[in-house]
């Protein structure tokens, strides 16, 4: 790989609130739609590259330590700010809003990544791992040809956890949004306040593990900018849509490993069982005392999900 393909626009990375492996560079890149989005990748061997597709939130610093677990198990890893959070475009004025147009705008950005990668020649074979909103955007790019191995997905959101009866009412609400011009709009119940650095350890649904808890909520509050609030009433209708669709599609025709925690509030587990049970090649994985970030949780859950990813990686490499 040379350097020199990927560092013509070098972004920031706030190094103080993270760890990551050595030689990692992050730069920006636009989509086709002129979004200018953040792209980080961190060099970690010879065993293929790792495609991180962060949630909802998310940006590049809070998986800095995940790179460097799978760069100590011999894996590169390229991850990205999604369009409207982290340090990339926000795409109306209040920035702790989250939005989007169309769903189907994320995958301008997974071009994006993509682009990268294959310029840069990051190190073969390519695998996918996505976590929540980022495995509802992975589950797309691998109807859309995603050129990876195999994928695994922690807690993904082919479902949102939903009471019942409230169901209609959330596409009524945000579908009706468009047309009276109420578009973005804060969802019922949520705000401009980030989750991490407002809400107490006690009782959270992201992790048991308060020292990965007070990890996140330092890094939104040490560097604002990375923060964001709760998704706007046209995000959820676009959400609830593109799981629909997804949900009624056959799966893809690639291994696939999903875990989820069985300590899960945030996703709609029965629907990820769903897709699960009609896909040829997809295993359910379930981790026993995790809640919704497998990946953030205490260390000996988080060394024993990477273990598996990585071995579930290594089975599926090209024979030969």
């Amino acid at each position: 790989m040379d350097k020199r393909l990927i560092t013509g626009s070098t972004a920031p990375f706030f190094e103080d609130v993270t760890t990551a492996p050595p030689g990692g560079v992050t730069t920006w890149t636009r989509t086709s739609d002129g979004v200018r989005i953040r792209l980080g990748f961190w060099p970690g061997g010879n065993r293929g590259t790792v495609l991180l597709f962060p949630g909802r939130t998310e940006y590049l610093e809070k998986y800095g330590p995940a790179a460097q677990e799978l760069a100590a198990r011999g894996f590169a890893t390229l991850t990205i700010d999604w369009r409207g959070q982290g340090l990339s475009d926000r795409l109306i004025d209040d920035r702790a809003r989250g939005h989007v147009r169309r769903f189907a705008d994320y995958q301008r950005d997974v071009a994006a990544l993509l682009r990268l990668a294959e310029t840069a020649d990051l190190p073969r074979p390519w695998f996918l791992l996505a976590h929540s909103m980022g495995g509802c955007i992975g589950l797309r790019a691998l109807h859309n040809g995603l050129p990876v191995r195999a994928a695994a997905f922690s807690a993904p959101m082919w479902g949102i956890r939903i009471m019942a009866p409230l169901v209609p009412l959330a596409w009524m609400l945000s579908g009706a949004s468009r047309y009276i011009g109420r578009s973005e709009t804060y969802v019922p119940g949520s705000s401009a306040n980030c989750y991490v650095s407002t809400e107490p350890f006690a009782g959270n649904v992201l992790t048991t593990d308060p020292e990965m808890f007070d990890f996140m909520a330092r890094q939104v509050r040490t560097h604002p900018d990375l923060a964001l609030g709760g998704p706007s009433l046209n995000w959820l209708h676009e959400a609830l849509r593109e799981i629909r669709i997804l949900g009624r599609m056959g799966p893809p025709r690639l291994p696939a490993l999903v875990s989820i925690g069985s300590r899960e509030r945030v996703v709609d587990v029965p629907a990820i069982r769903h897709i699960v049970s009609r896909w040829p090649g997809g295993m359910l994985d379930h981790v026993e005392g995790a809640r919704h970030e497998i990946m953030m949780e205490t260390p000996a859950i988080r060394a024993a999900y990477y273990d598996r990813i990585t071995a579930f990686f290594d089975n599926c490499r090209p024979q030969g």
